[in-house]
């Protein structure tokens, strides 16, 4: 089952659940529209490698309004938002450990001879496409840093 087909199931349960299912119904609304948006604009069907990005995009976006909630004081939309990452996070693959990225990373060093920061290029595009999602940008170039000094 594809994360798509997961979306539209737990969408159908979320309906049947009402009052229970009210706010994971919204959030996989908004998925479930952030996806189809981009299925238009790109004029195909989007793979799960591509929904997985899509997803992430909206984790960071609302961490980031957490952020700012924070600051504002708004401890009322700080927690609505962690509950819809909540909710997006059970449809992401489980994260990369640190260990297991650092790995990662070492092996795409070697694979790319890089040998200092100048080759941080070649060494992220090689992580990204390993990480395939479970590892967000930031942290993979934060290790790519430490390891190519």
């Amino acid at each position: 089952m594809t994360i798509k087909d997961q979306l539209v199931a737990d969408m159908k349960q979320a309906m049947k659940d009402r009052e229970a299912g009210k706010l994971r119904l919204a959030v996989i609304r908004m998925a479930r529209n952030d996806i189809r948006n981009a299925e238009i604009n790109g004029k195909k069907d989007l793979t799960d490698s591509e929904v997985i990005s899509i997803l992430r995009k909206g984790v960071k976006m609302r961490e980031d309004s957490i952020t700012e909630f924070t600051k504002g004081g708004r401890q009322d939309l700080v927690d609505q938002n962690k509950a819809e990452i909540a909710i997006l996070e059970k449809y992401l693959p489980a994260a990369m450990g640190q260990e297991e990225l650092t790995a990662l990373v070492t092996a795409a060093i070697k694979e790319t001879g890089a040998t200092g920061p100048k080759d941080m290029g070649k060494v992220m595009k090689a992580v990204m496409a390993k990480a395939e999602g479970r590892a967000d940008g930031k942290q993979i170039n934060t290790v790519v840093r430490g390891l190519l000094k």
